[in-house]
């Protein structure tokens, strides 16, 4: 089968609402038009069509089942720092026409935009996740099959299993972007995740502990059902679970922390990421505003946003604004070197957006977000790093957490972590918390290993009330005297 190229990925997409909705470019060129009137200085509409459904397991017996629809459209108006933005479930020309009059008369004002020609499709640069099938076109009864394989299989793993959690999600989403710029880009989007968690009980049936772990990406979904696939999935949740019956209490107090690699990356994520995007540079509310070109980290720290990777949960073809993902440096050998930008920040600070321009839906305004954060690998060899620690702890996964954008501060739970004492691993701890501060953790950083791991595809992201799937990674990571919060004095 040939793969589609590119142009004719964003071709699909342009032809899709066409065909559903009659979207031809005389009417889109009338919408533009109308939140165009009182000129400003960028307006867009932004269509979305998807289609989700998700399955889950509780009790060896498949549960819950749901499929739905989402449609509608999103018009913007921007006028300085102004946005006024509208949004409509009903995707016809008439509501759209609407919606547009309400965007521009929220961001009323004097800009200098008139209205320009919509071209017949600006082509995207990328083809990341082609797939033949969408995942929501998959029957049903194979994705209830796998949730009662993974069943079998986990209680099969340990007697100590006594629950099996699983949900398989899938997502096809077809996205059009009409910009007053004369742009018109489509996207076709498969998303897909396979959850798995299970609880265990020691022999007294007294102590219980719980083990989880995810997939997923923008692949077909036919790759989860897969045993090669899954079955590690399933044997590391287990694993995970039976581990935490026997751990200790976590000591508490300053001591040089190691991060596994893979996962641990949200904690980069969360705590320095996110103080990276542009808006919060531009109001200067951020730990890193003004301090392009200096040092932030130590050397051999090397931070970047990439949303081209194939396949992975947080790339795009093209952010939520039509703009081409990039691969965008933010920490060079511990230099700030940029921030991340959609449209608007990205005029207000003159500068041209990176491609991170993100909204959950058609309903949602969009702003800076991350893709695929990680830092890159350095030279050292992982099992030396651990080596190098006197007193410690190895934090190889985590739960939840904390961050404040402005001060940098963080908190953030281990769910699986291990006691270090003279270079070598010991016993697993239980209620291990990192507190730190995210720009002086990068100053922190003293050894990098060649180890770097992506997550694998269950990253979410939260900002001002919108969620968006995004990756994260990171190498063996040691840094020193972080305060760890324990259950052991």
């Amino acid at each position: 089968m040939k793969e589609p190229t590119p142009r004719e990925t964003g071709d699909e997409a342009l032809g899709f609402f066409r065909d559903h909705f009659g979207l031809d470019d005389r009417s889109l060129v009338s919408a533009l038009d109308t939140a165009l009137e009182r000129q400003i200085d960028f307006a867009d509409l932004f269509f979305e069509y998807s289609t989700q459904d998700s399955v889950s397991l509780e009790e060896s017996i498949v549960k819950n089942g749901d499929r739905h629809i989402e449609q509608g459209v999103g018009v913007r108006a921007q006028i300085g720092e102004r946005q006024g933005y509208a949004h409509s479930d009903d995707v016809t020309v008439e509501s759209v026409k609407l919606a547009a009059t309400t965007a521009r008369a929220i961001s009323a004002g004097a800009g200098g935009v008139s209205s320009v020609p919509v071209g017949s499709g600006t082509p995207t640069v990328h083809d990341l996740y082609p797939v033949a099938t969408a995942p929501t076109d998959v029957p049903i009864e194979r994705k209830v099959s796998l949730l009662s394989e993974i069943d079998i299989y986990a209680r099969g793993l340990d007697p100590r299993v006594k629950q099996v959690m699983a949900s398989a999600v899938s997502q096809h989403r077809n996205v059009l972007v009409v910009g007053s710029d004369g742009s018109l880009v489509g996207d076709v989007r498969p998303l897909v995740r396979l959850n798995v968690q299970v609880i265990v009980a020691d022999a007294s049936g007294q102590r219980r502990e719980v083990g989880y772990q995810g997939m997923g990406g923008r692949f077909e979904f036919e790759k989860l059902l897969d045993p090669e696939a899954w079955k590690p999935l399933v044997a590391e949740s287990v694993r995970v679970a039976t581990l935490n019956l026997d751990a200790e209490a976590c000591p508490a107090g300053a001591m040089d922390v190691v991060l596994g690699p893979g996962w641990p990356g949200i904690l980069l994520h969360e705590a320095i990421g996110h103080g990276l995007e542009g808006d919060f540079n531009r109001k200067k509310t951020s730990a890193f505003s003004d301090r392009l070109g200096e040092r932030v980290a130590s050397k051999g720290v090397t931070v970047v946003d990439d949303g081209t990777i194939p396949g992975r949960r947080g790339s795009l073809n093209v952010d939520d604004e039509g703009t081409p993902t990039q691969r965008t440096v933010l920490i060079e050998d511990g230099i700030l070197r940029g921030y991340l930008q959609d449209r608007l920040n990205a005029r207000l600070m003159g500068v041209e957006s990176t491609g991170n321009g993100r909204r959950e839906s058609y309903a949602h305004l969009p702003m800076p977000r991350m893709t695929n954060t990680f830092m890159l690998a350095g030279e050292e060899d992982p099992d030396d790093v651990i080596r190098s620690v006197k007193r410690g702890i190895y934090a190889v996964s985590f739960g939840g957490g904390q961050v404040d954008i402005t001060s940098g501060k963080f908190v953030f739970s281990a769910n699986e972590a291990y006691k270090i004492e003279d270079g070598q691993l010991g016993a697993p701890l239980k209620g291990a918390t990192l507190i730190g501060n995210g720009p002086d953790v990068l100053t922190r950083v003293s050894m990098i290993g060649n180890d770097l791991e992506l997550d694998w595809g269950i990253g979410t992201c939260g900002k001002d009330g919108q969620g968006v799937p995004v990756g994260v990674g990171l190498p063996t990571l040691r840094v020193e005297e972080l305060t760890v919060g324990g259950t052991e004095g």
